[in-house]
């Protein structure tokens, strides 16, 4: 998290404000650090993307849309009008692959938040798409529209956040309007990477519209480089339906990026098995991506899974488990597969923000580090399987995350870290090094420096209330949204956008249809 001198902030201490930070790092181009794992030979990897294909070929995909079926027809697929089955041959594929980018270029509303997809490249999301929001105070409720402005600003405060997510959806605000209220949002309160909806070609011009506008783009600036993306679910198994592909297809022919992310359950819309979800997955997967490159090639697209397993006995999703992790491993031995970067996910199954879900998030988080995930989404906030956003438990996982892009940075064993002249011979046998001129240069900056844990003793942890991390995590949001401060954007238009915005709601906005 960068501490700017405007910015006071709450370490886990009470009610007692930290004095501001002389650290002064920088989580926006991170790379993953940590050695790839694999959990299956490349010699069933190949079996999984050759049975994909055969998938393909042999058994199709049902799409739903009639301009997705036309482009397939034309490019060679055979296409059964009829059942709305399309069989894509592995030629098509091979096509669409070779002409996806291996490295996207994404462009924030400033310069500095640039940041760029690829393998090896690594970029966090909070929990996305839920409908209830919680918190200590309030407790949980359908999400309304100042609780996702509240997670919009929480997500702009801590840098380890690259892009903006749905978190929450705002369910006060009419849905043929809500895609207004969350542009606007996003042009206004945050320069991170934005997020729009595929519910239908008319909400998504409108909203490609308002970010051209807000930014003074003209229609080739805006085409030449991604400026926001969507996220596109197939239906498990084997289904596109109409929104989700003509997302594909407009993001794709504005020069926009699509994640897909086919969304499989191990014993529920996907086989039991690892391997057998993970091979489903990655056929649709294909299916969708061939489709923006029949839109568009060399349309942004990143390649994306989310695998978890059902709890057998009551049919529920689990996240944070082994076969989650499992899952991640085998969708990052596939991106690599491919070339392409890749999105992958964390979260957890649990009710409340206690050890469960402490556990299922980090254990899926280390699935997707240790597999090699470019974009890593629901990796903080996220509750009961993605039905609720939790204030307290964000901020407890971007505590995690920061400890995460402290990693990135690796660690230096030059002269001046060793210290010969500035710490071994300048402490005699049995003394200490807290003065050392090495401790002296270095005492502000060396340590990730905590906004929730406490490293407190007992005797002065109780001493000021023995407030658990929980409600330490409520201080912390209460802090930052009570001295937030839009950040300084260049962009000339945002009285267009919001002109735009007041003609287009009188003329009765746009339903979420296509």
């Amino acid at each position: 998290m960068v501490v700017r001198d405007r910015e006071r902030r709450r370490r886990g201490r009470g009610a007692d404000a930290a004095p501001a930070s002389l650290r002064d790092v920088n989580y926006r181009r991170l790379r993953n650090p940590f050695p790839l794992m694999e959990v299956f030979p490349a010699d069933q990897i190949a079996d999984m993307h050759e049975t994909a294909l055969r998938t393909l070929e042999e058994l199709g995909v049902k799409v739903l849309l009639p301009e997705a079926r036309r482009l397939f027809a034309a490019a060679g697929a055979r296409v059964d009008e009829d059942s709305q089955m399309v069989f894509i041959g592995r030629d098509l594929v091979d096509a669409a692959v070779a002409s996806a980018p291996k490295s996207i270029d994404c462009r924030a509303g400033a310069r500095h938040r640039d940041f760029t997809l690829e393998l090896g490249s690594l970029v966090f999301q909070p929990g996305a798409g839920a409908p209830n929001a919680t918190d200590l105070e309030r407790g949980r409720r359908p999400a309304t529209g100042q609780d996702y402005l509240d997670f919009l600003k929480l997500t702009h405060h801590f840098d380890v956040f690259q892009m903006i997510s749905p978190q929450v959806e705002p369910q006060d605000v009419p849905t043929h309007l809500r895609h207004y209220f969350t542009t606007q949002a996003q042009m206004e309160l945050t320069d991170k990477f934005p997020f729009y909806f595929s519910r239908g070609t008319p909400q998504v011009m409108d909203c490609f519209q308002m970010l051209a506008v807000a930014r003074g783009l003209s229609d080739d600036d805006f085409q030449a480089h991604p400026h926001c993306y969507t996220i596109i679910n197939t239906n498990s198994p084997r289904t596109l339906d109409i929104p989700m592909a003509q997302g594909l297809i407009d993001f794709a022919r504005h020069g926009q990026m699509s994640i897909i992310t086919p969304f499989t359950l191990m014993g529920a819309m996907a086989p039991i098995t690892v391997a057998g979800a993970i091979t489903l997955s990655h056929a649709e997967a294909l299916a969708a991506l061939t489709l923006t490159q029949l839109a568009k090639p060399g349309a942004p697209v990143c390649y994306g899974t989310f695998t978890s397993n059902v709890d057998m006995k009551s049919g529920a999703p689990a996240f944070g488990t082994p076969s989650h992790f499992q899952a991640s491993l085998a969708a990052g031995q596939l991106a690599r597969h491919l070339g392409l970067p890749w999105r992958s996910a964390a979260g957890s199954a649990s009710n409340a923000n206690d050890v469960q879900a402490a556990n299922e998030n980090q254990f899926g988080l280390w699935g997707c580090l240790m597999a090699g995930a470019t974009v890593i989404i629901h990796s903080a906030g996220w509750l009961e399987g993605g039905l609720t956003v939790s204030f307290e438990k964000l901020v407890c996982d971007a505590e995690v995350l920061n400890m995460v892009a402290e990693l990135c940075a690796g660690a230096q064993a030059g002269r001046a870290e060793i210290g010969f002249d500035t710490a071994l011979s300048e402490v005699d046998p049995s003394g200490h090094f807290f003065a050392t001129s090495q401790t002296m240069d270095r005492y502000n900056t060396a340590f990730y420096e905590p906004h929730v844990h406490d490293y407190t003793n007992f005797g002065t942890w109780a001493e000021r209330g023995s407030v658990d991390a929980n409600h330490r995590a409520t201080a912390v949001w209460r802090d930052i949204l009570n001295n937030f401060e839009q950040p300084a954007q260049d962009q000339p238009g945002l009285e267009a956008m919001r002109d735009f915005i007041a003609r287009r709601t009188a003329e009765g906005g746009a339903p979420p249809e296509s």
